[in-house]
């Protein structure tokens, strides 16, 4: 994915909505670069790290690679890492940044409303322990992809559609906190944690042997044990992520079928409208058509 942002306006309908996001993004800081970029940022939102930040609103924010440090009001430092999601606070100082030597990869959902802020007062969550581990969370990646698509596409009435997608993350994640599964099987993590890293990357191809690498795990073991896993060869399973992705394009945005197909590692439209066809019996076009909103 590449680096995205976007700044809401908020009405008299999404206040009463009760749940409104005001800001959502993913942005990758790569090792050694500057952190953060404020000039891509309003000047409610920018910081530095030695005066840290006060939001107005609720933040929810996800490293899905690297690690750095956080810091809060009701915080001391503590390190980050891959995997973990953490709440800001409205009124509550806070500052973070990823690690000079490794960079981070974040998403974000800022949000408010009556409703979240009755639920914040419940003690689902807390502002002294604000870090919630989700691990590599596929479920949890799915959404914050959706969350931006959707809000990067802008259909009629997307406020409410996002509204309820940042609900489900925030269900995801207290889930998570609740019921924390052990997992005791090592080549299990190692699988699931192959998944993430494919749902990840489904803008291209992915070298399976490298990624078999960084797991790490022997190439042939890999193969064996994520076909037993989840019944698929790790390329079959990638690409259906990527035509699945692409089906979700096709009926959530207005992009071209090209740019769906770009979007989702196919630099062929031919080759991409063949795949899909013959996974989905019908040819992009005709999907798109058979599947609109207006349809």
């Amino acid at each position: 994915m590449q680096n995205y942002h976007k700044y809401l306006h908020i009405g008299d309908t999404e206040e009463k909505w009760g749940l409104y996001v005001n800001t959502a993004g993913y942005t990758k800081t790569n090792p050694k670069q500057h952190y953060p970029n404020n000039s891509e940022h309003p000047t409610t939102h920018s910081f530095n790290w030695n005066k840290g930040r006060i939001l107005s609103g609720y933040y929810l924010v996800f490293i899905s690679r690297g690690q750095g440090i956080f810091e809060s009001a009701h915080t001391p430092p503590v390190t980050i890492n891959e995997g973990t999601c953490f709440f800001l606070y409205p009124g509550v100082w806070h500052r973070y940044r990823p690690d000079v030597h490794s960079g981070w990869e974040e998403y974000w959902v800022g949000f408010d409303g009556a409703y979240p802020h009755e639920l914040m007062h419940k003690g689902f969550f807390s502002v002294k322990s604000p870090f919630i581990h989700v691990g590599l969370h596929c479920d949890l990646l799915h959404l914050f992809h959706n969350l931006i698509e959707t809000i990067h596409a802008s259909s009629p009435g997307y406020h409410q559609v996002v509204a309820g997608i940042t609900l489900q993350i925030l269900g995801v994640v207290n889930a998570v906190s609740i019921h924390k599964e052990q997992d005791n099987d090592p080549a299990g993590r190692l699988i699931a944690k192959a998944q993430f890293l494919l749902q990840e990357s489904l803008e291209s191809p992915v070298d399976m042997q490298a990624l078999a690498r960084d797991i790490p795990m022997g190439y042939s073991a890999f193969r064996k044990a994520f076909k037993k896993i989840t019944g698929e060869s790790p390329n079959q399973y990638h690409l259906n992520l990527r035509l699945e992705r692409a089906k979700y394009l096709l009926t959530s945005t207005t992009l071209t079928i090209s740019e769906i197909a770009y979007q989702t590692g196919f630099d062929s439209l031919f080759y991409f409208s063949r795949l899909f066809k013959k996974k989905y019996e019908v040819p992009p076009k005709s999907y798109r058509l058979q599947n609109s909103v207006s349809h």
